[in-house]
């Protein structure tokens, strides 16, 4: 990626969330508050749970960084970088270690969220989510 902070562009839009066995799990939107460098989440599941994050480029650290809240009381804080194709996010909470990648697939995203119980030796999906534009 030639300006890291273009690089999470390809998760800019409406979307419509899919889960793998193709069920509606929710609506994402995805926009860009600022020229270049932040991104910001609305998401609104189907089961009632609404999420927004606040995502950027940080260049004196040299990564990305997610600030997510949501309706539940969740809070998530990630850093990472695009890599292998992929922009590849990471944290630790009270419970877990947690990684989300998110790939361009097509015209649309995927979007895998994993997190470990034992620093990152075995991983368990938490959630696999196939954006489609709205």
């Amino acid at each position: 990626m030639d300006d890291p902070a273009h690089a999470f562009d390809f998760w800019l839009g409406e979307w419509e969330v899919h889960d793998p066995d193709g069920r509606h799990v929710g609506h994402n939107s995805i926009t860009s508050p600022f020229d270049t460098g932040a991104i910001a989440e609305h998401w609104r599941g189907d089961g009632g749970v609404v999420g927004h994050s606040l995502n950027a480029w940080d260049p004196e650290r040299g990564c990305w960084h997610q600030t997510w809240l949501d309706s539940t009381g969740g809070i998530l804080l990630l850093d990472g970088e695009f890599r292998d194709g992929a922009m590849v996010l990471e944290g630790i909470d009270a419970d877990a270690r947690q990684r989300i990648t998110w790939t361009a697939d097509g015209d649309g995203v995927r979007q895998l969220w994993e997190a470990s119980k034992d620093d990152g030796a075995t991983w368990a999906t938490a959630f696999d989510g196939r954006y489609s534009k709205a």
